[in-house]
C-alpha cells in the first residue's frame, strides 16, 4: 500500500520514524523513478546507477524539502537533474554521443533489459539528438503522459515554453525518421 505525501512527511519529520518514512519512499518511488530515468538514460545499468543517485541525493537534502511541492515532483525534479548530469559525463567521456546520438540504437539492441524493436531503437536515437530541454519535455510529455502544468512545476519554466518545446521535438523526430527513409 501506498503512502499519502501527508503521512510520507510525517514520518520524514520525526528523527525516530525519518528511516522508516524513507524506506517507504523508496519502496514507493523505486519503479516510477527507474522509469523516467531510463527514458533518459537508455541503458539498465546506467538506470539503475542514476536512480541510486537520485535516492542519495533525497537522503541528503531531506532537512532542505519543506513540503511546498509533492514529493513525488521534488523526487521527479532530482531524477531529472541526475539523469542529465549522467548524459553529459558521458558526452563528455565519449562514452555515448548525446548530440548526433550515434549509436544509440545500436547499444539498446545490444541491451539484454531492452524489450523494444528497431523502430523503438531508432525513436530513442532521435530523442537523443534533441538539447536537453527539448529532450526532457518531450519524454515526460509523451512517456510519462505529464500535462504541461505538472511539467511546468519539476522544470521552473512556463507552460507555454514547454509546449514550444515540445512542438520543437516532434518536428524534429518527425524530421529524423523522414531522413532515415
Amino acid at each position: 500500500m501506498n503512502a499519502s505525501d501527508d503521512q510520507l512527511m510525517l514520518l520524514l519529520k520525526d528523527p525516530a520514524t525519518l528511516r522508516q518514512g524513507f524506506e517507504m519512499l523508496v519502496r514507493q518511488y523505486s519503479e516510477p523513478l527507474y522509469w523516467k530515468i531510463r527514458h533518459f538514460v537508455l541503458i539498465h545499468e546506467d538506470a539503475n546507477d542514476v536512480l541510486q543517485n537520485t535516492f542519495i541525493k533525497a537522503w541528503v537534502n531531506l532537512d532542505g524539502f519543506k513540503g511546498d511541492a509533492k514529493i513525488s515532483t521534488w523526487l521527479y525534479r532530482i531524477a531529472i537533474n541526475e539523469s542529465l548530469g549522467f548524459l553529459r559525463k558521458q558526452k563528455t567521456s565519449n562514452k555515448i554521443s548525446t548530440d548526433g546520438g550515434q549509436g544509440v540504437a545500436d547499444r539498446l539492441m545490444a541491451d539484454e533489459y531492452f524489450d523494444g524493436d528497431e523502430t523503438l531503437a531508432q525513436l530513442q536515437e532521435a530523442i537523443a539528438r534533441l538539447p536537453d530541454v527539448q529532450r526532457t519535455v518531450f519524454n515526460l510529455r509523451y512517456y510519462e503522459e505529464m500535462k504541461y502544468s505538472e511539467i511546468s512545476k519539476i522544470l521552473n519554466t512556463s507552460e507555454g515554453s514547454l509546449k514550444a518545446s515540445y512542438h520543437i521535438a516532434v518536428q524534429k523526430i518527425s524530421e529524423y525518421f523522414k531522413h532515415k527513409n
